[in-house]
C-alpha cells in the first residue's frame, strides 16, 4: 500500500491552506479553466462566479458576482465574468460553480483565480 501524503495546510500559515478539490494542483491555466466551464454547460449547469478574499476563505459564505447565470451556455460569456470579477478583485480567490436544477445543489465548485496571500 502506498503511503499517504501529508499536505501542510495550516491555519497559521495562510499561504499553505488548501480549499476546493482542485487546490491540490498546479493552479489552472486559461485552457483548463475554460475545459471546466465547457464542462458545466454541457451538463446544464447555471454557472456563478464568487469570491473572497484569502483570509476569509474558510468561511462558508463568499460573495457573489452578480447573479447566476441561468441557462446561459456560451462559454466566452462565463470565461468574461469569471476575467472581470478577477480584474475587479486581483487580490481575491474566484471560483466557478455549476448549480445543477434538478439536484437543487451544487454540481461543482472551483477556485480558478487564486488570490494573494499574506
Amino acid at each position: 500500500m502506498s503511503e499517504v501524503m501529508d499536505y501542510n495546510s495550516r491555519l497559521s500559515d495562510p499561504s499553505s491552506r488548501k480549499f476546493e478539490t482542485f487546490s491540490y494542483l498546479p493552479a489552472m491555466d486559461a485552457a483548463s479553466i475554460k475545459k471546466q466551464v465547457e464542462y458545466l454547460v454541457k451538463k446544464g449547469w447555471n454557472p456563478a462566479i464568487e469570491h473572497i478574499e484569502p483570509e476569509y476563505m474558510m468561511d462558508s459564505y463568499w460573495y457573489m458576482w452578480k447573479l447566476p447565470m441561468f441557462g446561459e451556455t456560451d462559454v466566452d460569456r462565463v470565461l468574461a465574468e469569471a476575467e472581470a470579477c478577477h480584474k475587479a478583485n486581483p487580490n481575491n480567490h474566484v471560483r466557478l460553480v455549476g448549480y445543477d436544477n434538478f439536484k437543487q445543489s451544487q454540481g461543482a465548485a472551483m477556485v480558478i483565480f487564486r488570490g494573494k496571500t499574506v
